[in-house]
This record gives structure tokens, C-alpha cells and sequence, in this order.
């Protein structure tokens, strides 16, 4: 390799090294606080805990393998926020208990879910569209519902996965709701397709295989996760409908929206030298042409 390459490769080495500066620093301090808080769960024996920390501090290395992996950039931006999403679903809200502090916890991060998820399906077909070796070449509008598609996909999928937790290993991932009024065909006497409301409902009483009852003093009747699955699946919709608008706005316009390409990944070629280096994709379509 010629020395004046060796030399530019260098250099855009390092300049990507100190781009990513905020990144190493926010990856750092939420590394001390995941590792802090594993010692502290293994004082206390809480082994359960444990597993978490060692799951979050993996997952925390996904960014950088996926970059190093599939040869992508992951904008600044995008991957702070993926580490903090991280720390927040894993350490805040299940070790710290913020998903039952903070009720709209849970809410804001399948929103965020939503929104990221888009962006990153999003970022899938520019790629491709973007791919001389691969026919595919969508329209904005297409490029919009393709990423609106795949982030409802995964937001499906988790809720999949909520579902096999709970029903097989008796987990409470999908959160029950207390809620005053039912609505069921089960109580129509006549054994048909009438739904029968019951209003007013205040307490339930559990009739247990010993004979033995036990009032639950909730203050109502436990809806178990539906209530509480059909909301995460519409945040997630409106997480994924803002960005995909966002998005077809950002292609519309040649690429020139600032904040869409913040959580864009861009796909990265190997730089060459002189007028005939192929053009990343992170530069507008007019420097393209």
C-alpha cells in the first residue's frame, strides 16, 4: 500500500476515533455503574441480579461488534442512546424497580423501541437501495413503510417473546392491569355470543385447590398483560410512524436532514484515493451524482 494511503487511512481512523470520544465516555461511566452494581447484587446474593449485570455489559459490546461485523457507522447519536436504552430497560427498570415506580417507564421505552427499530429498518433499505449489486430501488414512500414494517415486526416478536416467558416460566413480563369494568360472552346464560358487561368491580377472590379463598385487594378485576400488550404495540406504532415520516422527508430531500441522519447507520466502503473513490453514504445524493 502506497504511503500516502497508509497515511489517509490513518487519518480517517483517527478522526473517527475522536468522534467517537462522547460515546467511549458515556460506554465507560454506564460500564462502572453495571459493574458497581454486580458486586453489590453478589453482597447482597442476589444471583438472579447477577445475570442482568453480565446481560447488560454484553449487550453492550453489540454496537461495536455490529460495526466491526457488517463494516457499518453507527452515528453518535444513535448508538448513546442504544446504550442508555439498555441500561434503563435492564438496570433502572428491572434491578431498580422503575418499571414499578414510574408506571409510564415501560411506555417511553417501547416508544423509543418504536423509533429506533424504524431507523434502523430504515437505514436497511437505503443500504440496499443504495447497492449497485442489488436490484432493489424504492421510492421514499416505500423506503417509509418498509422501516414503519420491520419496527412493528420486532415490536411483535418481543411481545412473542413476553408471552413465552410468562406462560412458560411463570415470569410477569407482560404487566397486569387492574381495570373496573369486563366485557365477556362467558357469562351470557344462555351460552351464546352476547357479551355480558360487569361494571363496578372492586375485588377478587381467589378459590384455591385446598377449598381455601384468598381476597387479592386490588380494587378491581387483574387484567393478565392484554391491556398492557396492546398498549406497548401502540407506542412502539407511534415511535415507528414518526420516524418513518421523518425518514421519507430525509430521502425526499436528497439526504439534507440533519437529524434523521443522526440515527441512520451508514454503510462504509473501503476509502480510496484520488476522484475515483466511491462515495459514502453518508454524503447527499447531489455529491453522488
Amino acid at each position: 500500500m502506497p504511503k500516502r494511503k497508509a497515511k489517509k487511512l490513518k487519518g480517517q481512523e483517527w478522526r473517527h476515533i475522536e468522534n467517537k470520544k462522547l460515546v467511549y465516555s458515556v460506554y465507560f461511566v454506564l460500564r462502572l455503574s453495571v459493574v458497581l452494581m454486580l458486586v453489590a447484587q453478589f453482597f447482597n446474593q442476589n444471583y438472579e441480579n447477577m445475570l442482568l449485570c453480565v446481560l447488560t455489559l454484553v449487550l453492550f459490546m453489540l454496537p461495536s461488534i455490529f460495526e466491526r461485523r457488517l463494516h457499518i457507522d453507527l452515528p453518535d447519536t444513535l448508538e448513546v442512546i442504544i446504550l442508555l436504552f439498555i441500561y434503563a430497560a435492564e438496570i433502572l427498570g428491572e434491578i431498580s424497580d422503575y418499571y414499578i415506580q414510574f408506571p409510564y417507564w415501560d411506555t417511553m421505552l417501547h416508544t423509543m423501541n418504536g423509533f429506533l427499530c424504524a431507523a434502523i429498518g430504515f437505514a436497511l433499505v437505503d443500504i440496499l437501495n443504495r447497492e449497485e449489486k442489488v436490484s432493489l430501488h424504492l421510492s421514499p414512500f416505500f423506503m417509509a413503510v418498509t422501516a414503519f414494517c420491520f419496527s412493528m415486526t420486532i415490536g411483535v416478536l418481543w411481545e412473542f417473546f413476553e408471552f413465552a416467558m410468562d406462560h412458560w416460566l411463570l415470569f410477569d413480563m407482560q404487566k397486569d392491569t387492574v381495570i373496573n369494568t369486563i366485557s365477556t360472552v362467558n357469562l351470557d346464560p344462555k351460552h351464546g355470543t352476547a357479551a355480558v358487561v360487569v361494571r363496578g368491580i372492586q375485588d377478587v377472590i381467589l378459590v384455591l385447590e385446598d377449598g381455601s379463598q384468598m381476597p387479592l385487594g386490588l380494587g378491581g378485576y387483574l387484567d393478565v398483560g392484554i391491556i398492557d400488550t396492546m398498549k406497548d404495540l401502540f407506542v412502539n406504532f407511534i415511535g415507528a410512524a414518526v420516524f418513518s415520516v421523518i425518514g421519507y422527508f430525509y430521502v425526499q430531500g436528497r439526504g439534507k436532514g440533519g437529524f434523521a441522519r443522526r440515527f441512520i447507520p451508514r454503510f462504509q466502503r473501503s476509502p480510496a484515493v484520488g476522484p475515483d473513490a466511491p462515495v459514502q453514504d453518508g454524503q447527499t445524493a447531489e455529491k453522488a451524482e
